[in-house]
């Protein structure tokens, strides 16, 4: 295992302070923080490229009120690093006044300048997010106890 760099650190804690500030206006800074050729993945999205990236940002403050990101925890290790946050939103449709939390993590790497690469959300969407819609939650949760019995 490496010792992380300062510039690794400080490239991370800007980077946290963005997403934890992360609104419609400040999405036209994320070329500061992600590399032009820079991919993104998540249970939903696979993509390449800032634009794209930009694209997705844009569509979570269309779908949802409120959202945004709480870093709860981080490990840098040299140009990789792992973020744990909590994704706070209320539905636009649906039940639209319950709060609700998505908890998750980020694998990250960094170019030499400390941009971003490479970014990995993991997070289970069937327990954060499909249990939470109508019907459709009633089903899941089913399902989950039918694959818990033995």
């Amino acid at each position: 295992m490496h010792t992380p760099s300062l510039d690794s650190r400080a490239a991370i804690d800007r980077l946290c302070v963005w997403f934890e500030s992360l609104s419609p206006s400040s999405l036209g800074r994320l070329s500061e923080f992600y590399t032009p050729q820079a991919r993104f993945k998540d249970p939903f999205n696979e993509v390449e490229g800032v634009a794209a990236i930009v694209h997705i940002f844009e569509h979570m403050f269309e779908s949802l009120h409120e959202p945004r990101f709480v870093v709860t925890d981080r490990v840098v290790d040299g140009v990789q690093c792992f973020l744990v946050w909590e994704f706070h939103f209320r539905f636009k449709r649906f039940d639209t006044v319950t709060p609700q939390v998505v908890r998750g993590g980020s694998h990250l790497r960094l170019a030499p300048d400390g941009r971003v690469t490479d970014h990995r959300d993991y997070w289970d969407a069937a327990e954060e997010l499909y249990e939470k819609l109508p019907m459709l939650g009633g089903l899941m949760r089913w399902l989950k106890k039918r694959a818990n019995e033995r």
